[in-house]
Protein backbone atom coordinates (compact mmCIF):
# COMPACT_ATOMS: atom_id res chain seq x y z
CA UNK A 1 0.00 0.00 0.00
CA UNK A 2 1.15 3.52 -0.72
CA UNK A 3 2.32 5.99 1.91
CA UNK A 4 -0.73 7.85 3.14
CA UNK A 5 -2.40 10.27 5.50
CA UNK A 6 -4.69 8.27 7.78
CA UNK A 7 -7.43 6.28 6.05
CA UNK A 8 -7.23 7.59 2.52
CA UNK A 9 -3.73 6.76 1.29
CA UNK A 10 -3.02 10.43 0.73
CA UNK A 11 0.01 11.49 2.71
CA UNK A 12 1.79 12.73 -0.37
CA UNK A 13 -0.68 14.35 -2.79
CA UNK A 14 0.18 17.89 -1.70
CA UNK A 15 3.84 17.09 -2.31
CA UNK A 16 2.97 15.96 -5.83
CA UNK A 17 0.91 19.14 -6.27
CA UNK A 18 3.97 21.20 -5.30
CA UNK A 19 5.84 19.85 -8.35
CA UNK A 20 3.33 21.44 -10.75
CA UNK A 21 4.15 25.15 -11.19
CA UNK A 22 0.62 26.37 -11.93
CA UNK A 23 -1.14 24.22 -9.32
CA UNK A 24 -2.47 26.20 -6.35
CA UNK A 25 -3.08 23.77 -3.48
CA UNK A 26 -4.80 24.13 -0.12
CA UNK A 27 -5.64 21.96 2.89
CA UNK A 28 -8.35 23.96 4.71
CA UNK A 29 -10.07 23.03 7.97
CA UNK A 30 -13.11 25.31 8.23
CA UNK A 31 -15.90 26.24 5.83
CA UNK A 32 -15.00 29.93 5.71
CA UNK A 33 -11.45 29.04 4.61
CA UNK A 34 -12.88 26.91 1.83
CA UNK A 35 -15.26 29.69 0.77
CA UNK A 36 -12.41 32.21 0.51
CA UNK A 37 -10.32 29.77 -1.52
CA UNK A 38 -13.19 28.84 -3.86
CA UNK A 39 -13.99 32.47 -4.57
CA UNK A 40 -10.34 33.21 -5.30
CA UNK A 41 -10.11 30.21 -7.61
CA UNK A 42 -13.20 31.19 -9.58
CA UNK A 43 -11.94 34.75 -9.92
CA UNK A 44 -8.47 33.77 -11.09
CA UNK A 45 -9.47 30.93 -13.39
CA UNK A 46 -12.74 32.19 -14.91
CA UNK A 47 -12.68 35.96 -14.58
CA UNK A 48 -8.99 36.68 -15.03
CA UNK A 49 -8.35 33.61 -17.21
CA UNK A 50 -5.10 32.87 -15.41
CA UNK A 51 -3.32 29.67 -16.39
CA UNK A 52 -3.71 28.05 -12.96
CA UNK A 53 -5.77 25.27 -11.42
CA UNK A 54 -6.59 24.48 -7.81
CA UNK A 55 -6.11 21.31 -5.78
CA UNK A 56 -8.08 21.40 -2.52
CA UNK A 57 -8.36 18.64 0.08
CA UNK A 58 -11.63 18.79 2.03
CA UNK A 59 -12.70 16.81 5.08
CA UNK A 60 -15.65 14.52 5.86
CA UNK A 61 -15.37 14.68 9.66
CA UNK A 62 -18.29 16.23 11.55
CA UNK A 63 -17.35 19.21 13.74
CA UNK A 64 -18.54 22.80 14.35
CA UNK A 65 -17.50 25.45 11.83
CA UNK A 66 -17.02 28.93 13.32
CA UNK A 67 -17.62 32.22 11.52
CA UNK A 68 -14.67 33.84 9.78
CA UNK A 69 -12.59 35.89 12.24
CA UNK A 70 -13.37 39.60 12.10
CA UNK A 71 -9.81 40.69 11.45
CA UNK A 72 -8.31 42.91 8.78
CA UNK A 73 -6.49 41.00 6.07
CA UNK A 74 -7.83 37.59 7.10
CA UNK A 75 -8.88 36.57 3.57
CA UNK A 76 -5.50 37.54 2.11
CA UNK A 77 -3.74 35.58 4.85
CA UNK A 78 -5.88 32.48 4.16
CA UNK A 79 -4.85 32.64 0.50
CA UNK A 80 -1.19 33.27 1.29
CA UNK A 81 -1.12 30.16 3.43
CA UNK A 82 -1.55 30.89 7.15
CA UNK A 83 -3.20 33.05 9.79
CA UNK A 84 -3.39 33.07 13.59
CA UNK A 85 -6.57 31.36 14.72
CA UNK A 86 -5.97 31.14 18.47
CA UNK A 87 -3.70 32.90 20.94
CA UNK A 88 -3.00 32.31 24.60
CA UNK A 89 -1.31 35.00 26.65
CA UNK A 90 -2.36 34.09 30.18
CA UNK A 91 0.83 32.89 31.85
CA UNK A 92 3.20 35.25 30.02
CA UNK A 93 6.22 33.07 30.70
CA UNK A 94 6.64 30.01 28.50
CA UNK A 95 5.25 30.02 24.96
CA UNK A 96 5.25 27.79 21.91
CA UNK A 97 4.01 28.34 18.36
CA UNK A 98 1.79 25.60 16.91
CA UNK A 99 1.12 25.30 13.17
CA UNK A 100 -1.79 23.03 12.27
CA UNK A 101 -3.14 22.07 8.87
CA UNK A 102 -6.39 20.48 7.72
CA UNK A 103 -7.65 17.62 9.89
CA UNK A 104 -4.92 18.11 12.49
CA UNK A 105 -5.54 21.81 13.17
CA UNK A 106 -8.32 20.98 15.63
CA UNK A 107 -5.98 18.57 17.44
CA UNK A 108 -3.53 21.47 17.72
CA UNK A 109 -6.22 23.75 19.12
CA UNK A 110 -7.22 21.19 21.74
CA UNK A 111 -3.56 20.58 22.59
CA UNK A 112 -3.09 24.30 23.22
CA UNK A 113 -5.91 24.19 25.79
CA UNK A 114 -4.24 21.28 27.59
CA UNK A 115 -0.86 23.04 27.60
CA UNK A 116 -2.43 26.13 29.15
CA UNK A 117 -4.61 24.33 31.67
CA UNK A 118 -2.27 21.56 32.84
CA UNK A 119 1.18 23.04 32.27
CA UNK A 120 0.72 26.84 32.31
CA UNK A 121 2.19 27.11 28.81
CA UNK A 122 0.76 29.62 26.36
CA UNK A 123 0.51 28.76 22.67
CA UNK A 124 -0.21 30.68 19.51
CA UNK A 125 -2.06 28.41 17.09
CA UNK A 126 -1.87 29.12 13.36
CA UNK A 127 -4.11 27.60 10.72
CA UNK A 128 -1.86 26.71 7.80
CA UNK A 129 -4.09 26.49 4.77
CA UNK A 130 -1.15 25.77 2.46
CA UNK A 131 2.43 24.84 3.27
CA UNK A 132 2.94 24.76 -0.50
CA UNK A 133 1.95 28.41 -0.98
CA UNK A 134 4.20 29.41 1.93
CA UNK A 135 7.07 27.57 0.27
CA UNK A 136 6.44 29.27 -3.08
CA UNK A 137 6.58 32.65 -1.36
CA UNK A 138 9.74 31.63 0.49
CA UNK A 139 11.50 30.57 -2.69
CA UNK A 140 10.52 33.77 -4.48
CA UNK A 141 11.66 36.04 -1.65
CA UNK A 142 14.90 34.10 -1.22
CA UNK A 143 15.64 34.43 -4.94
CA UNK A 144 14.92 38.17 -4.86
CA UNK A 145 17.25 38.68 -1.91
CA UNK A 146 20.04 36.71 -3.56
CA UNK A 147 19.73 38.75 -6.77
CA UNK A 148 19.66 42.07 -4.88
CA UNK A 149 22.54 41.71 -2.40
CA UNK A 150 22.86 45.47 -1.90
CA UNK A 151 19.20 46.01 -1.02
CA UNK A 152 17.58 45.50 2.39
CA UNK A 153 16.34 41.88 2.42
CA UNK A 154 12.64 41.29 1.99
CA UNK A 155 10.76 39.12 4.48
CA UNK A 156 8.79 36.03 3.56
CA UNK A 157 5.12 35.94 4.51
CA UNK A 158 6.04 33.26 7.06
CA UNK A 159 8.62 35.54 8.67
CA UNK A 160 6.13 38.39 8.83
CA UNK A 161 3.56 36.15 10.51
CA UNK A 162 5.94 34.72 13.11
CA UNK A 163 7.94 37.88 13.76
CA UNK A 164 6.27 38.53 17.11
CA UNK A 165 5.63 34.91 18.06
CA UNK A 166 7.54 33.51 20.99
CA UNK A 167 9.10 30.12 21.48
CA UNK A 168 9.95 27.32 19.06
CA UNK A 169 7.63 26.15 16.26
CA UNK A 170 5.88 22.77 16.18
CA UNK A 171 4.00 21.93 12.96
CA UNK A 172 1.67 19.00 12.24
CA UNK A 173 -0.55 17.90 9.37
CA UNK A 174 -2.41 14.87 8.06
CA UNK A 175 0.40 14.40 5.54
CA UNK A 176 4.02 13.33 5.57
CA UNK A 177 6.39 15.42 7.68
CA UNK A 178 8.12 16.72 4.58
CA UNK A 179 4.93 18.62 3.69
CA UNK A 180 5.38 21.01 6.62
CA UNK A 181 9.18 20.69 6.50
CA UNK A 182 9.07 22.64 3.22
CA UNK A 183 8.85 25.91 5.16
CA UNK A 184 11.65 25.09 7.60
CA UNK A 185 14.30 27.18 5.71
CA UNK A 186 12.10 30.28 5.74
CA UNK A 187 11.72 30.77 9.46
CA UNK A 188 14.49 31.82 11.81
CA UNK A 189 12.90 29.94 14.70
CA UNK A 190 13.72 26.39 15.74
CA UNK A 191 11.29 24.19 13.81
CA UNK A 192 9.90 20.73 14.57
CA UNK A 193 7.34 18.72 12.58
CA UNK A 194 4.92 15.83 12.97
CA UNK A 195 3.21 13.91 10.19
CA UNK A 196 1.73 10.66 8.91
CA UNK A 197 4.78 9.02 7.33
CA UNK A 198 4.16 5.35 6.69
CA UNK A 199 2.18 2.72 4.83
CA UNK A 200 -1.56 2.87 4.26
CA UNK A 201 -3.68 1.71 7.15
CA UNK A 202 -7.39 1.38 7.83
CA UNK A 203 -8.82 2.19 11.25
CA UNK A 204 -10.78 4.85 13.12
CA UNK A 205 -9.57 8.44 13.05
CA UNK A 206 -8.78 8.29 16.75
CA UNK A 207 -6.68 5.15 16.44
CA UNK A 208 -4.86 6.33 13.34
CA UNK A 209 -4.01 9.75 14.75
CA UNK A 210 -2.66 7.98 17.81
CA UNK A 211 -0.69 5.53 15.67
CA UNK A 212 0.88 8.28 13.54
CA UNK A 213 1.48 10.43 16.65
CA UNK A 214 -0.47 13.47 15.48
CA UNK A 215 -3.32 13.54 18.01
CA UNK A 216 -3.63 16.08 20.83
CA UNK A 217 -1.91 13.80 23.38
CA UNK A 218 1.17 13.41 21.21
CA UNK A 219 1.17 17.09 20.29
CA UNK A 220 1.13 18.03 23.98
CA UNK A 221 3.90 15.56 24.75
CA UNK A 222 6.11 16.61 21.84
CA UNK A 223 5.50 20.28 22.65
CA UNK A 224 6.71 19.72 26.21
CA UNK A 225 9.72 17.80 24.96
CA UNK A 226 10.55 20.56 22.44
CA UNK A 227 10.35 23.18 25.19
CA UNK A 228 12.57 21.00 27.35
CA UNK A 229 15.12 20.66 24.55
CA UNK A 230 15.08 24.45 24.17
CA UNK A 231 15.74 24.65 27.94
CA UNK A 232 12.53 26.58 28.52
CA UNK A 233 11.00 24.05 30.93
CA UNK A 234 12.28 21.10 32.96
CA UNK A 235 12.40 17.73 31.19
CA UNK A 236 10.31 16.16 33.96
CA UNK A 237 7.15 17.64 32.44
CA UNK A 238 7.70 15.80 29.17
CA UNK A 239 8.42 12.58 31.08
CA UNK A 240 5.25 13.04 33.12
CA UNK A 241 3.19 13.48 29.93
CA UNK A 242 4.72 10.34 28.42
CA UNK A 243 3.60 8.38 31.48
CA UNK A 244 0.21 10.09 31.70
CA UNK A 245 -0.69 9.28 28.09
CA UNK A 246 0.84 5.77 28.17
CA UNK A 247 3.23 6.58 25.33
CA UNK A 248 5.71 3.84 24.51
CA UNK A 249 9.05 5.62 24.09
CA UNK A 250 10.61 2.52 22.53
CA UNK A 251 7.94 2.00 19.85
CA UNK A 252 9.48 2.07 16.35
CA UNK A 253 8.71 4.97 14.03
CA UNK A 254 5.21 4.51 12.55
CA UNK A 255 6.80 4.39 9.09
CA UNK A 256 8.63 1.22 10.15
CA UNK A 257 5.54 -0.64 11.31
Amino acid sequence: MAGEGLQHQDGHSHLIASTIPNCVSYDPTFAYELAVIFRDGLKRMHEKKENVFYYITTLNENYPHPAIPNEKGIEEAILKGMYKIKSKNINKKTKITLLGSGAILREMMEASDILEKDYKIDADVWSVTSFNELRKDGIEIERHNLLHPNDPPKETFLEKCLKNSEGPVLAASDYMRIYSDQIRPYTKKNFYSLGTDGYGRSDTRKSLRNFFEVDKKYIVTYALSVLSKEQLIASKYAEEAIKKYNIDKNKPMPSKL
